[in-house]
């Protein structure tokens, strides 16, 4: 039986976890403790991520539009989530991490420029 590390629930939202090939689609608990999600299919394949495993946690945001995936990077690894309340986990995020590592990560397009920087620069 999956057991919450969270004692006081924030938001409670649907989304997407991409840890495999597919996408699992379940329900995320953002609490006190930790970011939870439980897919539908088999709540047993829960991810509990607790506030002080994460080093870093961040979404493409452009202009003042927050992308619906996030990226949270833990010493275990990286972990993609999306969820149309995206913002509101960020904003619940620093709350609980601070303003450090919470983070804008670049677009599409800023990636494929600083690769094309890096192939022509000189050495």
């Amino acid at each position: 039986m999956a057991q919450s590390l969270n004692k006081v629930i924030d938001l409670q939202t649907t989304g997407t976890s991409y840890l495999s090939i597919s996408g699992k689609v379940g329900k995320f608990l953002v609490g006190d403790q930790a970011l939870e999600f439980y897919p539908d299919v088999n709540v047993e394949q829960y991810i509990q991520i607790p506030w002080s495993s994460i080093q870093q946690i961040g979404a493409n945001v452009t202009g003042r539009k927050i992308s619906r995936h996030f990226e949270v990077f833990t010493d275990q690894g990286k972990f993609l989530f999306a969820s149309k309340d995206s913002g509101a986990i960020l904003k619940i995020a620093r709350e609980k991490l601070g303003n450090g590592k919470v983070v804008k990560l670049p677009t599409l397009l800023q990636t494929i420029g600083q690769k094309f920087k890096n192939l022509f620069a000189k050495k």
